[in-house]
């Protein structure tokens, strides 16, 4: 991977998530493929039958049902007692997680970061879980320090998008600030923990984003089964990869050609390789086994998955890709 310094990283929110972004997800909201029972009284309209102003269905009057919700109508008509029943409304909490690992500063430059376009992803979506009225909280994980997760605090509101922007524009200047191969490296098991810290604190049901380039040396099956552990989410992993990663031919404009010691990002350790149409083959092989062995840990999880590149519009992508696949609508 290419890791280069950004031209220009997000300092606003209008840089983050620019105003003509805003109007066109306005009409969006964030959907499930599941059904959950909220704490709160929500925006979510549910398969589920409770109180709400909605009309469902009738079913016969069963002793210490409420007598309010008889309907005489029915009773003058039938001459049986006839209970309405009423669609609930369910509260959806949605919970992005984002890595911030050093693999994730691939790229730059003339494209677009991992690291940038998953805190702009993250953004998009948070922005139309806030103004549908939805619980949003965000996590970063992969940055260095003791703490496995960096938490943002269940939101609710379109006023609470500048608190969940000033959060993702501070993760991003950290990320800067460890800008270079092995800044941030992430140890064995650091995303099974990030999983498990998430797992652990996460309260209530809810739509589960993980945006990440996958890129995990250990503990990737173990820490997805800690996302969903528990049941009770509805859970999607937009893997993310720069252009050059994949399509490594792309890179010889940039100096990936001939004899070079190309260093891995999260653990530092080096490897002498001279480029070919040889080797660049064989990594998009091995490129193209662990995207297979990402998809299989995620479908067998009930995961959804999502490869997508770094220079992708975010915009596009959410109004097409994800409106196709049921994340939003």
């Amino acid at each position: 991977m290419l890791i280069r310094p950004e031209r220009h990283l997000p300092r606003t929110i209008d840089e983050l998530l620019g105003p003509g972004l805003a109007r066109r997800l306005d009409r969006l909201d964030v959907l499930s493929r599941k059904v959950f029972a909220g704490r709160l009284p929500g925006e979510r309209r549910s398969k589920r039958r409770g109180e709400s102003v909605e009309f469902d269905d009738y079913r016969d009057y069963s002793p210490g049902d409420d007598l309010r919700r008889i309907d005489w109508n029915v009773f003058a008509r039938f001459d049986r007692f006839s209970v309405k029943l009423f669609r609930a409304e369910e509260d959806l909490g949605l919970h992005l997680l984002l890595d911030c690992s050093a693999s994730m500063l691939a790229g730059g430059g003339d494209e677009p970061s991992k690291i940038v376009f998953a805190h702009r992803m993250a953004m998009a979506l948070a922005y139309i879980g806030l103004v549908n009225q939805n619980r949003v909280s965000v996590s970063v994980f992969g940055h260095s320090g003791a703490d496995p997760l960096r938490r943002l605090a269940s939101l609710r509101g379109r006023v609470q998008t500048s608190r969940v922007a000033r959060f993702l524009l501070e993760s991003l200047a950290d990320a800067e600030a460890g800008l270079g191969p092995g800044a941030v490296e992430r140890g064995r098991g650091d995303f099974e923990r990030a999983m498990r810290a998430f797992g652990l604190s996460r309260s209530g049901s809810g739509v589960v984003i993980l945006l990440s380039d996958a890129l995990i040396p250990d503990g990737l099956e173990a820490g997805l089964s800690y996302l969903v552990g528990g049941g009770g989410v509805d859970a999607t992993l937009i893997q993310t990869l720069a252009p050059t990663e994949i399509a490594p031919e792309r890179g010889v404009g940039a100096g990936l050609v001939g004899d070079l010691r190309l260093t891995d990002a999260e653990t530092g350790r080096g490897v002498e390789v001279t480029m070919s149409a040889g080797v660049i083959r064989r990594y998009k092989q091995r490129l193209d086994a662990h995207v297979e062995r990402v998809q299989r840990a995620c479908n067998s999880r009930g995961i959804g998955h999502l490869l997508v590149p770094s220079d992708s519009d975010v915009g596009d992508l959410v109004l097409s890709q994800l409106r196709r696949r049921g994340i939003v609508g």
